[in-house]
């Protein structure tokens, strides 16, 4: 199979076909994770994103799918010369391969969460693969590519959107819940990047290292918008919500920083304190995770 410019084109469209769709999966996989409490600041946002990616995405972002099964199919001819079995078998098994190592890529990046990366990005190979199956048994010209990629795209975002979008809203797909974690089960030693550390006593009492807590500036734009502090303070557990979620309030012994709220996140195996600092639309989120 060559990769000329008739085939470039409708391996474009039909990687283009599956984005949109890609993309509402991503934000309803979103509902069900932890938001850190800020996410309602991106509602909208979300939104108009996703509209644009059912106009837009199969004229402007095929090439991403490109960047997937154009690399897989050369792999899986020199699979194939040593293995058995037909050359699209491969191709569809490298795509999906490759898929994975952009999801892994994309972790060490830009943290995004593999569990969920790894399969959108596998799913982006497999159904080109197919699609390009049954495209070489036809000669198509560019819009007899394109116009069928377009409504195919429109039909399974509409398909996404009625089977998942009720889901959700209707609770037949939970969405995420913090965990609900007593004072016991909080004491211990949390640590978040760059060397911070929160020890919570069983007795009430505090220590801290290199942790950020509220500076008490009224700059939000401030750099850090956050103070950072060593020492010994106090610690309580606020069940109450009074942040819209529960937490752990921090205050200090001394003249730094000021009294913080970590809200509760992560699960209830993997639980984080966390606070979102600074510009409430663009914050600095710092999580701590337990030792």
């Amino acid at each position: 199979m060559g990769w000329g410019n008739a085939r470039l084109n409708e391996a474009a469209a039909v990687c283009a076909v599956q984005l949109p769709a890609i993309g509402l999966i991503w934000w309803i996989g979103s509902l069900l994770g932890d938001d850190h409490a800020y996410a309602g600041a991106f509602g909208f946002l979300s939104l108009l994103v996703l509209a644009c990616l059912l106009v837009v995405a199969p004229l402007i972002l095929p090439v991403l799918g490109l960047a997937q099964i154009v690399p897989a199919e050369a792999l899986a001819r020199l699979v194939a010369r040593r293995a058995r079995g037909p050359l699209w078998a491969w191709h569809m098994l490298c795509a999906a391969g490759l898929g994975v190592v952009w999801a892994g890529l994309a972790g060490l990046l830009w943290d995004w969460p593999f569990t969920v990366t790894a399969p959108l990005l596998a799913a982006l190979g497999v159904l080109p693969v197919l699609g390009l199956g049954w495209l070489r048994r036809r000669t198509r010209g560019f819009w007899g590519v394109w116009l069928p990629s377009l409504f195919a795209s429109v039909g399974l975002f509409l398909l996404v959107f009625l089977g998942g979008v009720p889901a959700t809203t209707t609770g037949i797909v939970e969405e995420y819940e913090p965990p609900a974690l007593s004072a016991e089960q909080l004491t211990g030693v949390w640590r978040g990047d760059e060397g911070a550390v929160l020890s919570l006593g069983a007795g009430g009492r505090a220590e801290l290292t290199d942790l950020p807590t509220e500076s008490g500036s009224a700059d939000q734009s401030a750099e850090p918008p956050f103070a950072v502090c060593d020492g010994t303070g106090t610690w309580l557990l606020d069940d109450k919500r009074a942040h819209d979620r529960a937490g752990v309030v921090v205050r200090l012994d001394g003249g730094c920083g000021q009294e913080t709220y970590w809200r509760i996140g992560g699960t209830e195996s993997e639980p984080e304190l966390f606070v979102p600092f600074g510009d409430p639309d663009a914050p600095d989120l710092r999580i701590l995770t337990r030792d």
